[in-house]
């Protein structure tokens, strides 16, 4: 199995794409970086059941830190951007920026992230993204567009057999008042 680094936003949204690669014969190795979500108590939990469930099916886990400064200093002007904008676009490009140089700092020459598992994320975007830090880098990213073959679906299916906590909202706080995740 070839190992890949798999930028995780949550446990719900992780747990589709670890058992899709994983039938895809990859080993994945989850990696935790958010900086956007809001606030830190959010964070956490998403943070811990993200672990606890890794631990549990045998998954590697790391986390990067918690940069929220970091997120607001690149976003600054965007606030009130839509859903789908270019908030988003440097939400996606700071996430898998991090996730290419953990993948680096592994010797994984390969990542790709959850984020297309969302019905509420544009996957064009987020491979836009992915494709252009797999160049800065010189390193490989999957475009799993993990929302197809009722992908969503799945994860919250595997969240409620699982007892997971599945957050309502995206999570940075300009999208917790706007988009309503389906449980």
């Amino acid at each position: 199995m070839k190992k890949i680094i798999l930028h995780a936003c949550c446990a719900p949204c992780a747990s589709y794409p670890i058992k899709k690669l994983i039938e895809d014969d990859y080993e994945p190795v989850v990696f935790f970086y958010n900086p956007n979500i809001f606030p830190s108590c959010e964070y956490d939990i998403r943070r811990v059941e993200l672990e606890k469930y890794c631990k549990k099916n045998g998954v590697q886990y790391f986390e990067g830190d918690y940069e929220i400064k970091r997120f607001y200093e690149a976003i600054d002007g965007f606030e009130n951007e839509p859903e789908k904008g270019k908030r988003c676009s440097i939400c996606f490009d700071l996430r898998l920026d991090k996730s290419a140089q953990f993948a680096i700092s592994k010797g994984i020459n390969c990542f790709t992230t959850t984020l297309s598992v969302s019905p509420h994320k544009n996957s064009i975007q987020i491979f836009e993204a992915g494709r252009k830090i797999a160049q800065k880098y010189g390193v490989e990213f999957l475009e799993y567009n993990f929302k197809k073959q009722d992908g969503f679906k799945i994860s919250r299916a595997i969240a409620r057999e699982n007892n997971m906590y599945a957050q309502s909202y995206c999570g940075c706080e300009f999208s917790k008042d706007k988009i309503s995740i389906e449980k």
